[in-house]
């Protein structure tokens, strides 16, 4: 692929299965890592990224000029177990996980970008985006325009990429279970706040779990989501792992 198109512009989209349920390892990486089969499929899929990306690209003297993003469509699934072991993943601080259209540990995952010929390195933007940002950016990439008879969710990221704008294109973002609205989040322009009201959370199983055990995973509607009237309100810039939620009492404003 790379030799047939090293002199012209070209797009590859590369999508793993790795870190993804049943944890297909080969047997070079198998007892790699510390963290079981879950960190021998990221050792793995490591390796794949650098050896048949990376550095094929590196080689060609693409680097500089190629731009690279590297992202996953969920957070972590918490209900993959094998007895004691995890193998979906861990969210870190953030509630919830795959499956789960509103809990930031279903859709909160991080960004890693590569242009070394026009983007700094080191830089960490503190900015939320979406997966729905690639095709505009793609597009700007190619000296095109989106089209203008309709409405295109995403938005480039070059401006925020390279320090021309400060905050992400995205106001509010819209948070879907499937075809059910789960939940908003309104990044406050003038304070830089940002909010999140939850319109259904899915009922955990165990309640204390942030996870949906008892189904294999959380579903959107029905008797498996608690509906909620008025909203639970969350400020994400001070309660990121969204544990307690606002009222009129604790947030007159």
């Amino acid at each position: 692929f790379y030799f047939r198109n090293k002199h012209r512009p070209f797009l590859l989209f590369f999508s793993l299965l790795h870190v993804h349920t049943p944890l297909i390892t080969t047997e070079k990486f198998q007892g790699r890592s510390r963290h079981g089969l879950y960190g021998d499929n990221i050792e793995e899929m490591d390796w794949m990224v650098g050896k048949w990306l990376l550095d094929v690209i590196d080689k060609e003297g693409l680097k500089n000029t190629t731009f690279i993003y590297f992202a996953s469509d969920h957070g972590g699934s918490l209900e993959a177990h094998r007895g004691n072991a995890q193998l979906g993943g861990w969210n870190g601080i953030y509630k919830g996980g795959k499956g789960m259209g509103g809990w930031e540990g279903g859709i909160r995952v991080p960004g890693i970008v590569s242009w070394p010929g026009v983007l700094p390195a080191g830089t960490v933007i503190n900015e939320l985006t979406s997966l729905m940002d690639v095709f505009p950016t793609v597009v700007h990439l190619a000296g095109g325009a989106v089209p203008q008879d309709r409405v295109i969710d995403g938005c480039t990221l070059l401006p925020l990429l390279q320090g021309t704008i400060q905050r992400s294109g995205h106001e509010f973002m819209f948070h879907y279970c499937g075809v059910f609205l789960h939940a908003v989040r309104w990044h406050q322009k003038d304070s830089g706040t940002v909010w999140k009201a939850h319109y259904a959370t899915p009922v955990f199983q165990p309640e204390a779990s942030g996870a949906c055990f008892g189904r294999g995973i959380c579903p959107c509607f029905g008797d498996g989501v608690t509906d909620h009237d008025p909203p639970l309100l969350f400020d994400l810039s001070q309660d990121p792992s969204e544990t307690n939620p606002l009222s009129a009492d604790t947030e007159p404003l």
